[in-house]
């Protein structure tokens, strides 16, 4: 079985149990998702199956979507409602004070990725060294936000509209927009409603997927791994380039019909998905990859 499961996660739930479930429900051993989300954290996880595995890193990911509320006056050590309050107050700002510091986070800008994440340090999860309570020194790391916009829920919560890159951690986020408005602030939930092409209108929970297993109608929720690469080039080539193709050789660009420009590909025979070709600075061949397995 090879394709994309548009998972919608639950709250209280590992992105790694997400996936665990969705392997026993479809019958699938390799399964993998294509980006993490916290446990309390809800939305678009999509879930690569057999072949389409070997896409993960390939996947478009550049822009994704949140929907977070947040509260003011409240810091924890994880940056989110879940950890431990490490500074309280009665401190807050009115909605238009918080829109008049939104700007300034707009755009590229740069962030220190919080210790309660899976990223690694000297090969350790930066969250097992938190919970020893070590905690390292981070490199800042560079992301984008595309589109930023609040609104007020009531009293000291509000709501955050973010639309930003691969790589942006919202929880730093609204804690640095805290920190401008000198009153603190801490995520209190978190919705992905967009990532890899797919929005959270097109996902399914746990207990939809099983109730299409049930009624053996699983391809009709699979998404094709070449639809998700959509915004990759295409080309279409010849029988015999097809099986150079598909045994690892480069093509000539000169004998490919249609334009191949610089970067990933999606090559085609017939209308049957091949797999991805890449093309580098300069170069006279297309050279493979990632070939295409169905399973």
């Amino acid at each position: 079985m090879t394709g994309i499961i548009p998972l919608k996660k639950s709250e209280n739930m590992t992105s790694f149990l997400a996936v665990k479930r969705v392997r026993g429900i479809v019958g699938e051993k390799k399964c993998g998702h294509t980006g993490t989300l916290d446990p309390m954290a809800t939305g678009v996880l999509p879930v690569a199956l057999g072949g389409a595995t070997r896409f993960i890193e390939l996947l478009p990911t550049h822009k994704k979507a949140y929907k977070a509320t947040f509260k003011l006056g409240l810091k924890t050590d994880t940056l989110d409602i879940w950890g431990t309050v490490i500074e309280e107050s009665k401190r807050t700002a009115s909605l238009e004070q918080i829109a008049e510091f939104l700007p300034q986070f707009k755009g590229k800008i740069m962030q220190i990725p919080p210790m309660y994440s899976a990223l690694k340090k000297d090969g350790v999860r930066l969250y097992e060294l938190a919970r020893q309570g070590i905690e390292v020194e981070r490199e800042e790391r560079e992301c984008e936000i595309f589109k930023l916009e609040v609104e007020k829920i009531s009293g000291d919560e509000f709501s955050l509209f973010v639309e930003c890159s691969a790589g942006t951690y919202i929880r730093s986020l609204i804690g640095d927009i805290g920190d401008c408005l000198n009153t603190g602030a801490t995520m209190t939930s978190l919705n992905r409603t967009y990532a890899c092409g797919i929005s959270e209108e097109e996902c399914i929970s746990l207990e939809e997927l099983e109730s299409y297993r049930d009624n053996n109608e699983l391809n009709k929720i699979i998404v094709p791994v070449d639809k998700m690469l959509k915004s990759y080039p295409e080309i279409n080539v010849s029988k015999a380039q097809g099986v150079r193709f598909k045994n690892g050789g480069e093509l000539l660009r000169s004998r490919i019909k249609g334009e191949t420009p610089e970067g990933l590909i999606r090559v085609y025979l017939e209308n049957k998905f091949l797999g991805l070709g890449e093309v580098l600075p300069e170069s006279e061949n297309l050279t493979v990859k990632r070939v295409y397995v169905e399973r």
